[in-house]
């Protein structure tokens, strides 16, 4: 996910794309726990993500 695709979005599409993240990063945590993958990098992708949406959000907040 990149910030250019993230500037043009409204706070309503980027909250639901927030929200399919956490859902992501929770079952990718299952996943991990239940020794079906080994590739731990994509959680710390995952949770980039995460971050860079919040953030994102908050600065359209700030914004309005």
């Amino acid at each position: 996910m990149k910030a250019s695709e993230l500037i043009s979005k409204t706070i309503e599409e980027l909250k639901k794309e927030l929200d399919e993240a956490c859902k992501s990063l929770f079952a990718y945590r299952l996943q991990l726990n239940t020794q079906q993958t080994s590739n731990t990098a994509k959680q710390k992708i995952l949770k980039r993500d995460i971050a860079r949406l919040k953030t994102f959000i908050q600065m359209k907040k700030k914004v309005k």
